[in-house]
């Protein structure tokens, strides 16, 4: 056997990692060229005073605080400190035993394993090669010690506990091997293998998304070209009205007969109206006109500085109630059934407790998907709710009148990060790879702005002080009363809501004063809503009235396999199933404007 020679060093060594030294050094020189780009986008409207750092210092202050806090709990007890440290010392040392016994030839254990719902150490590498099983097992010892840290520092407040533990998610998401180059080992492959024109294709989109946010990141989530009008948001309809808070959507009919009484949809305006309408295999207002029911759906402006002033009320008054009056004028009918989605539910339990203390019986019945009106038990939005930082949005909107669509976007993406924000990174910046054509997620990414006014009005009124469902908002000088809204009702909630969950759904439906038909439906926020019965996914629950707990309800209720649209079109049928002849848009009353789906919803 010939002698070894001496070990390989320089341009040598880098041959035996990749194919072509000299293509890599060209990527990682493009690397850099298109990290300079990154970083000129980044500081672009910072050098014009257009930049958010005060914004940004606010979050990581609040974060520092809030670890302090933490820190403060396990520091006043030396002796519990030490035990902590051990506990983690114990782990590393316990992994690393492991870890030379199964050098040594022996079959040994993992001394930490994955989640089974874990997909980011799905590759084989992650368990069969030893260095990057130890990386896997030592991050995962370190994220759950840290995680225990926060749920065993038992005098905390409720709040700061809470933010915490949110904060320390969104530090071991982020910290996670599976995102790094040099510690995934299906990243390093690739790298080596494309000899860096992975990384050279991802410093590019980084640089594209951050001049595309303004000098914000703004992760792109799908490839493909959605266009609303063209392959979103097609069904066919007119726009019959318009003020400057909305425009009004009648949808031209499917059947020859409809129902008699309308249906009017109120959307969220912190996101756009076409989440309803996004394709015709999952529009839910193309299902509903061809149950025969005459739709009509308010379509929010995506406000700018000229809103900055508008509130609750104009949003009751200018939206909800002027849309009334226009379907009603339109069709003719003496009532409408009312559908709120989300903050748009919300929204329309005031303009029906509104109208419950003026005696105007116009809605018939109301629908809710996911909206809550008791905000108790609202879910990590609530991390982002106390004083200091509602004043420190206040800030930025008083600057601008509005909150910019990335700021609410990037909340909702943390609320998910594992499956919002860490898989694009790596797919995107890391592989370079454009993400897969999904009309949910670019609807997810068409984020609008929120008028100053009305957001913090939202913010203190429902989720700080939880007012609504105390009785004590006031809107045109009328007190706000939930339990004299008598009309039937019919209350959805979605089993992995992360931002109206079900808990708490379940316990505002018990603070109407008329029949509520509660049912809980499988999948998240917006999955669970928007489920086509033609797919047969997922699954609902029905049961008796919102009494008890959610879990007293849920344990005689019963389930039933795919989608509850026509559970609710029985149900609202059954509340009148009288019909007249198909309508044309504006009954003669309106002249239609525009072909749906108009100006507003189209407008960044």
């Amino acid at each position: 056997m010939a002698a070894e020679g001496p070990p390989k060093e320089g341009p040598t060594l880098l041959r035996t990692m990749v194919d072509d030294p000299e293509a890599f050094a060209r990527n990682l020189a493009r690397v850099i060229e298109e990290g300079g780009k990154a970083m000129a986008a980044y500081l672009e409207p910072r050098e014009h005073g257009a930049g958010s750092a005060a914004a940004g210092q606010q979050g990581l202050s609040d974060v520092v605080k809030t670890f302090a806090h933490v820190g403060e709990y396990w520091l006043r007890d030396p002796q519990r400190a030490v035990e902590a440290q051990a506990r983690l010392w114990n782990g590393y040392l316990g992994l690393w035993g492991s870890t030379m016994r199964r050098l040594a030839g022996e079959d040994t254990p993992p001394v930490a394993s994955t989640e089974p719902a874990d997909k980011r150490f799905r590759d084989p590498d992650w368990s069969q090669n030893a260095f990057f099983d130890f990386l896997k097992q030592a991050y995962l010892i370190g994220s759950r010690w840290a995680e225990d840290m926060v749920k065993e520092a038992d005098e905390l407040d409720e709040h700061t506990r809470h933010k915490a533990e949110f904060y320390i998610r969104q530090l071991v998401a982020a910290l996670s091997p599976s995102n790094f180059v040099l510690t995934n080992p299906e990243l390093l492959r690739e790298t080596l293998a494309s000899n860096g024109e992975n990384l050279a294709r991802g410093m590019k989109m980084l640089a594209e998304d951050i001049k595309a946010g303004g000098g914000e990141l703004k992760i792109r989530q799908t490839g493909g070209h959605f266009r609303v009008g063209e392959n979103l948001a097609v069904s066919p309809g007119k726009v019959i009205f318009e003020n400057d808070i909305c425009q009004v959507i009648q949808y031209a009919p499917a059947t020859e007969t409809v129902l008699a009484r309308p249906l009017l949809i109120v959307p969220p305006w912190i996101n756009k109206y076409y989440i309803l309408d996004l394709t015709p295999e999952k529009s839910f207002v193309k299902w509903a006109v061809d149950q025969g029911h005459t739709v009509f759906l308010v379509s929010w402006v995506n406000p700018d500085a000229r809103h900055a002033t508008k509130g609750f009320e104009d949003y009751m008054n200018d939206g909800i109630l002027a849309a009334l009056d226009v379907a009603l004028k339109a069709t003719g009918a003496e009532g409408a059934n009312l559908v709120g989605y989300c903050v748009g539910g919300t929204l329309l339990a005031m303009a029906l407790a509104y109208m419950a203390a003026k005696g105007d019986e116009r809605v018939k019945s109301a629908t809710f998907f996911t909206a809550q009106v008791d905000f108790t038990h609202a879910g990590d939005l609530k991390v982002f709710i106390d004083d200091e930082q509602i004043a420190a949005l206040e800030a930025l909107m008083a600057d601008r009148g509005y909150l910019p669509g990335e700021k609410m976007a990037g909340v909702f993406n943390m609320l998910r990060s594992q499956d919002l924000i860490w898989p694009y990174v790596v797919n995107n910046y890391i592989r370079g790879q454009e993400p897969f054509p999904f009309d949910l997620l670019h609807w997810n990414s068409d984020s609008t702005r929120l008028p100053a006014a009305n957001h913090s009005f939202y913010l203190r009124n429902c989720y700080l002080d939880n007012r609504l469902v105390k009785g004590e908002i006031e809107i045109g000088g009328v007190k706000l009363d939930l339990g004299r809204i008598t009309v039937p009702i019919y209350t959805l909630a979605t089993r992995e809501d992360h931002i109206a969950p079900a808990q708490s759904v379940f316990l505002g439906a018990r603070s109407f004063g008329g029949p509520v038909r509660f049912v809980l439906a499988g999948s998240g926020h917006i999955a669970g809503v928007v489920n086509h019965p033609s797919r047969n996914k997922y699954q609902h629950w029905t049961g008796g009235p919102p009494v008890g707990t959610l879990d007293d309800w849920l344990a005689t209720a019963e389930e039933h396999p795919g989608s509850w649209w026509p559970d609710w079109q029985r149900w609202i049928a059954a509340l009148d199933d009288a019909r007249v002849p198909a309508r044309e848009a504006g009954g003669g009353i309106f002249a239609p404007i525009e072909d749906a789906p108009g100006r507003y919803v189209a407008t960044p």
